[in-house]
């Protein structure tokens, strides 16, 4: 894959997801948990969302339960928890692995791209991938950086 446009997952109801179909928009893609010390951060990635969504902006959140099992939940009791609790209205992709031989392509993809703290690993649930409209890896955000804190990198790319 030469691009994330090349990229087709499987959304959190089971349908394909395209990431054609985001070409021109700015990405933010996040490995989310429910059950995290980072969870309340869906308050503020919803808030980005419905904020800059006009503008050409998309969070894609893709569940994971790779991190002290904080997502043990289905893929519908993850969507139902995150819309009750957080009125998340961006989408959701199904529960996915994002280190180790059984990660996701894409998370292969986006960690072959820019390196974190630990190299390629995703250190922990809430890591961000901010992607400019024309398909290229910005950059990779730690789990401690708010949503809040990286809305400048958004607005400019904007």
């Amino acid at each position: 894959m030469s691009t994330i446009y090349d990229f087709t997952v499987k959304g959190n109801k089971g349908e394909d997801v395209d990431f054609n179909q985001f070409k021109g928009k700015v990405l933010l893609i996040v490995n989310t948990a429910s059950k995290c010390g980072f969870t309340p951060q869906y308050k503020g990635l919803e808030e980005l969302y419905l904020k800059y969504e006009a503008y050409g902006f998309v969070i894609v959140g893709f569940p994971c339960d790779q991190f002290l099992h904080q997502e043990p939940g289905s893929d519908r009791e993850i969507s139902s928890f995150c819309e009750l609790n957080y009125g998340v209205s961006f989408p959701l992709m199904k529960k996915t692995n994002v280190n180790g031989k059984d990660a996701a392509p894409i998370y292969k993809y986006l960690k072959s791209k820019t390196k974190g703290i630990f190299g390629s690993k995703i250190k922990w649930n809430f890591t961000k991938f901010l992607i400019s409209g024309d398909g290229k890896i910005i950059r990779r955000f730690s789990p401690l950086k708010s949503p809040q804190s990286i809305e400048k990198y958004i607005v400019d790319m904007l």
